[in-house]
């Protein structure tokens, strides 16, 4: 690549932003940890504690020195804020407000296409390919296999009118050539795949095991239906992101990232997948045939690393990560639903930033609390495997679960506050869907809608709170945060 090229591309690579993390002292070295177990245990002790560092294991046994594993990367506010080159010191709710702000002032930008990259520093085809060269760990004591990619992402071009989409599914080693991968009904991957099993055809992919973070936040984030997550990254970061159109597939793929493998899945080849311990905390999905990625061609930088981020019991790192930018991305769905006076929202980590939300507004007009109930319950953001949705008034801060909990029991009525939705979009993941359900293909869920705020006919005569106001509230920590040191 030119200097140029390179000097742009510098911007969508994880080694530099693991720099920066690493000049906030927030990165651990480790070595010797195996696979088997002990890169798993870390993870799931790292990310459960709040605060904790990232970390980037080598000199993992029985792999070649050098082959890393990154996990708990977006684990804090200040990692995700490096992501996109905001401030550090933000609150989650800050960063939040600085996504939306992204969001609102920028239009996509579409990818430029290079020649080259560090990704094809190695270049594997055909019988010399084998995928278990990469320290894929045993995340879970449960799992069925080791899983490649978990903050990984998948390339699938719609046959229909071409939009390429990049998505987030979990994947499992079954042997030198051959991936398993699950998607969930109704996500854009699996449409993609299916579009293509139902023409009798082969379904071109491409995964991406490790690139620059933001890139994997798209993925594992609802971008709107139709827009590429490479131009939306890049017109959140102002520059295009550089990829290599695959010689395989012809799939787009970074130019700079770490490691990339392009192959076709069919419906001749399915092999057992799972189970694996999913964003729910629980092994609700089981084990089934799926789709096999038989694999043509394999990319790596020297020395990659596999950018690790295992779901686990919430709140855990996915739900860290994903809260921030989910929230705001539903704020604007609300937003563009024509519903005024949206305070803040927030897809709490203890629901794995999916199954609780809370919407914070500022009531205009009767109707209005149950409007916003019924829009984030069902708009893309909100709709996928949701449980409960609260709408509280502009006093509460959505992102403060107690805050939360003290209005549902104090400002609404469980009698009169409470509406449901029924047969809403959920997922095989769902712990709680009965077997009857499983059995029939049902991955249905229903919605409770609660309704905190003070009643709009009589909240003029509702209480007063023997709290100071927010900016009293704000004031006073400027004055005495000294007391909390």
């Amino acid at each position: 690549m030119g200097d140029k090229e390179e000097k742009r591309s510098a911007t969508y690579d994880l080694r530099s932003w693991l720099e920066r993390v690493d000049g906030t002292g927030q990165l651990r070295h480790v070595t010797g940890a195996s696979a088997e177990q002990e890169i798993g245990d870390a993870a799931d002790l790292l990310q459960h504690t709040e605060g904790a560092p990232a970390v980037l294991f080598d000199d993992i046994p029985g792999y070649q020195k050098g082959y890393r594993v990154l996990v708990n990367g977006l684990g804090t506010v200040d990692r995700m804020a490096l992501a996109i080159n905001a401030p550090l010191g933000l609150t989650k709710l800050q960063l939040s407000d600085v996504w939306r702000e992204r969001i609102l002032g920028s239009d996509p930008l579409a990818a430029t296409r290079v020649t080259d990259g560090p990704v094809m520093e190695n270049v594997r085809r055909g019988d010399d390919v084998d995928v278990t060269v990469f320290p894929a760990p045993l995340w879970h004591p449960g799992d069925g296999g080791r899983y490649l990619g978990t903050g990984s992402y998948d390339v699938t071009r719609d046959p229909d009118d071409g939009w390429v989409n990049v998505g987030t599914y979990r994947v499992m080693v079954h042997d030198a050539r051959r991936l398993g991968y699950y998607i969930s009904p109704g996500k854009h991957g699996r449409i993609h795949r299916q579009k293509y099993f139902e023409r009798a055809e082969r379904c071109p992919v491409v995964m991406v095991f490790g690139s620059h973070p933001l890139l994997f936040l798209a993925a594992s984030n609802e971008i709107p239906y139709g827009l590429t997550e490479y131009d939306w990254v890049g017109g959140i970061l102002g520059e295009p992101v550089p990829t290599i159109e695959g010689p395989i597939t012809g799939l787009p793929f970074p130019a700079n990232a770490e490691i990339v493998v392009e192959g076709y899945a069919s419906t001749e080849e399915v092999l057992p997948e799972g189970p694996f311990g999913e964003w729910t905390g629980y092994y609700a999905s089981g084990e089934r045939e799926e789709p096999v990625l038989h694999v043509e061609a394999v990319y790596h930088r020297s020395d990659p690393i596999i950018l690790g981020c295992p779901p686990g019991r919430p709140p855990d790192e996915l739900g860290r990560y994903r809260a921030p930018l989910r929230s705001a991305l539903l704020y604007e769905e609300i937003a563009k639903a024509g519903v005024p006076d949206v305070v803040a929202c927030w897809q709490h980590e203890a629901g794995g930033s999916r199954m609780f939300t809370v919407v914070s507004i500022r009531q205009r007009y009767p109707g209005h609390a149950h409007q916003v109930l019924h829009v984030a319950s069902q708009c893309h953001t909100g709709a996928y495997a949701g449980k409960y949705v609260v709408v509280v008034d502009e006093d509460i801060d959505p992102s403060n679960l107690e805050e939360v909990i003290w209005a549902v029991c104090t400002r609404s009525d469980p009698a009169t506050s409470i509406d449901f939705v029924r047969r809403a979009w959920s997922t095989p993941l769902d712990p709680r869907l009965t077997p009857e359900q499983r059995a029939a293909g049902d991955f249905t869920n229903s919605r409770a809608l609660i309704d905190a705020t003070r009643p709009w006919e009589w909240r003029d005569q509702f209480p007063p709170v023997n709290v100071p106001p927010m900016n009293q509230r704000r004031a006073a920590l400027d004055r005495w945060s000294y007391l909390l040191q």
